[in-house]
């Protein structure tokens, strides 16, 4: 008894080679797609615009704007906590640009290790 393939499936040669193009081109894609987002400026404001971060796509930051009526000395946790969720959104952002470009580049297929 013969074993029959799926139709598409065991071309031979032709279809691996198809099959390495398009692993090569999203490879290209991806790379393409990591620069393009490190390069991006991401921004946070938190606590009605008193602090505002704004980050890279590397996830440095790239500025930090406090206003005045933020700094208390009597509450420096205050301040403490809106710089770290002007922090987090910021990277929260990042991270939700970079799993949508990967989606449509990937086609919804998760690929571990690239992000």
């Amino acid at each position: 008894m013969k074993a029959r393939l799926p139709q598409g499936m065991g071309s031979g040669p032709s279809n691996m080679n198809q099959m390495i193009k398009q692993a090569q081109k999203m490879q290209e894609d991806i790379t393409a797609f990591q620069t393009e987002l490190e390069a991006k400026e991401f921004s946070a404001s938190v606590g009605g615009g008193v602090v505002e971060l704004k980050m890279n796509g590397k996830k440095e930051v790239i500025s930090l704007n406090i206003k005045p009526e933020a700094v208390d000395p009597d509450d420096v946790e205050m301040l403490q906590d809106l710089i770290m969720s002007a922090f987090n959104e910021a990277v929260h952002n990042i991270e939700a640009a970079s799993e949508e470009g990967m989606s449509k580049i990937t086609g919804g297929v998760s690929l571990p290790g690239l992000f």
